[in-house]
């Protein structure tokens, strides 16, 4: 059970990412990827993918509070005997994401209305 949590949970951040990126892409071209994907690199520091979020910085702690992947990797450490940062951990992780699945989708929707209307669409197609 706590490993299919923990890969729901890995699921629903890389679909987040992908829309996001997604989205900057059709709005600002293939240039906007490489700048997606180092922020994705240093997010994933935040997160706690390296180490318990607890060893950080109370600052940058309170930073990682701000991504769903953060408490996903709590439950799962927690569920090998560490102990957990957060209280219900697997609760504001999920309902981060589907906080924020919404909201990225909702950003790809007008992102891609956008360039129908400005022809930006047709552009990146070339």
């Amino acid at each position: 059970m706590a490993l299919a949590a923990f890969l729901l949970g890995c699921f629903l951040t890389s679909a987040i990412v992908g829309l996001l990126v997604c989205a900057l892409v059709v709005l600002f071209g293939t240039r906007a990827e490489v700048s997606a994907w180092a922020t994705v690199n240093l997010v994933m520091v935040f997160c706690g993918i390296y180490y318990p979020v607890s060893v950080l910085p109370e600052s940058v702690s309170a930073l990682a509070g701000l991504f769903p992947l953060t408490y996903v990797l709590d439950a799962f450490r927690s569920h090998y005997g560490f102990a957990s940062t957060f209280g219900s951990p697997l609760l504001t992780g999920f309902a981060l994401s589907a906080l924020y699945l919404g909201l990225a989708h909702w950003a790809l929707t007008r992102a891609i209305t956008r360039c129908r209307r400005t022809g930006a669409l047709l552009k990146l197609s070339e």
